[in-house]
């Protein structure tokens, strides 16, 4: 996940980001100050947001690299039938699940383990809808990509979405997914990919 103005006070100390639409439009999400969590701009969140607008109700999803669990919460917000949230800190992970709580949500689980590792277990569910958002230039996106593949973890016409540094090459991105939507904004890129059978 991302780190950016919109997540820090002007002192540095931890922010907030927003959800930007659905039950809990305008609820505030505390961000930590904890490298490299950058949560997603509301810009980019309402793009893609705007790409899922067909498919996020009652959607099985996985968030990856949760984070302040951005995305995750604003699939919860529209309505989506259930998602794991993946975070390898431990004290982030308390803070998801103590927020979750807090939402009264009962249709999500945290789970507290390294993403790459837990994908390459075979899969235990089959998620319709995966936010890939991995801390940048650490080696992560790729070998997610594979993994949510290999393992079985994609439902068929899963709709993957793929967050990373701008210049990160995606000839690796495994060959039965089709490319349906991408932007660049500054740094990043974020694109939207469909698995086919």
């Amino acid at each position: 996940m991302k780190q950016g103005k919109s997540a820090r006070s002007k002192t540095g100390q931890p922010g907030f980001v927003r959800i930007i639409s659905g039950q809990w439009r305008g609820r505030r999400l505390p961000v930590a100050d904890v490298t490299g969590l950058r949560p997603t701009t509301d810009r980019v969140k309402e793009t893609l947001f705007n790409w899922l607008m067909h498919d996020i109700n009652d959607s099985i999803v996985l968030d990856c690299f949760s984070g302040s669990g951005a995305l995750a919460f604003e699939a919860l917000s529209r309505y989506a039938g259930f998602t794991s949230l993946i975070e390898k800190d431990p004290a982030q992970a308390k803070r998801l699940q103590t927020l979750l709580a807090s939402f009264n949500v009962t249709e999500a689980e945290v789970i507290n383990i390294d993403c790459l590792r837990f994908l390459a277990q075979p899969a235990s569910r089959q998620y319709q809808i995966v936010l890939v958002d991995p801390p940048f230039r650490q080696n992560l996106a790729l070998p997610c990509c594979q993994l949510l593949e290999q393992n079985g973890w994609l439902s068929e016409n899963a709709l993957i979405y793929l967050e990373t540094e701008k210049e990160l090459p995606i000839a690796d991105i495994p060959a039965n997914w089709s490319l349906l939507k991408e932007k660049i904004a500054g740094q990043l890129a974020y694109r939207l990919w469909l698995k086919n059978a």
